[in-house]
Parts: structure tokens; sequence; C-alpha cells
């Protein structure tokens, strides 16, 4: 991989992880990764061109909540809370964007 350079600023790329690599780096089996995908509780970032999906370095932080959250909550009860959050996050950046325009 090569690192662009944009301005003054050197734009390194983001890391990729296969699901083989989630289940080495976490508890969870890759049927989960693939079930909490179908789910829609963490999302690929990219696929191959050979159909695998591949996951942003944000995943390990969202497989960590869902780690906290199943503690006390079931997987219905998570995607509703991570969905609410997302949702919250998503009209917090449209109110910052119309302030600064």
């Amino acid at each position: 991989m090569r690192t662009e350079v944009n301005k003054d600023t050197l734009q390194i790329p983001t890391k990729l992880y296969r699901i083989g690599e989630l289940v080495a780096y976490t508890p969870f089996s890759r049927q989960t990764i693939h079930n909490y995908t179908i789910m829609g509780l963490i999302r690929e970032a990219q696929w191959t061109e050979g159909g695998h999906r591949l996951y942003d370095e944000s995943v390990f932080e969202r497989l960590s909540e869902i780690i906290r959250l199943r503690k006390t909550k079931t997987l219905s009860e998570i995607r509703v809370i991570l969905s609410n959050k997302e949702q919250f996050a998503s009209r917090q950046e449209r109110v910052l964007k119309e302030e600064t325009n």
C-alpha cells in the first residue's frame, strides 16, 4: 500500500480485516460474525473481488459494545439500541453541517 499525500497531511489507508482476523482477535466465532453482519449489528466496509467481507477498525469498538450489552440485553434489544445510537449520531452530524454552512 502506498501512503498518499494530501496537502501537508499524510493519509494513511485504513486497515481492513477479514472475518478470520476478527475471529482471531475477538471471542466470536466465524458464524457469530456472519450472523451479526446479517442482523445489521456490524457492517462490512468493503468486499473483495472474490466476494469476501472486509471490516474496518471500527468493528472492534462495535463488537466491544455488543459484548457489554450482551450481559443484560437480547440481540433484538441490542439491535434497537445500536440503531437508535446511529440515528442520533446521524442527526447530530446533520445539525453540525447545517451550523457550519
